[in-house]
């Protein structure tokens, strides 16, 4: 339990200080994810993006299993 607090931390930590350059990937804006509004109200549905960082993480996960 440990060594996942840390990891996640760290991984925190890394997203924090690299934030500048993260923040220019179009996660969010990607075609497929669903924006609907009207006059007084918007949802936000990142769908392609939702399955992307699920990809990758599960990706990571992956490797770091093994």
């Amino acid at each position: 339990m440990a060594r996942i607090l840390i990891s996640c931390g760290l991984c925190l930590l890394a997203a924090g200080l690299l934030w500048p350059w993260l923040k220019q990937i179009p996660l969010g804006r990607l075609p497929g994810d669903l924006v609907f509004g009207k006059e007084h109200f918007r949802f936000y549905l990142p769908l392609t993006s939702s399955i992307l960082v699920s990809l990758l993480l599960s990706l990571l996960f992956y490797l770091f299993r093994k």
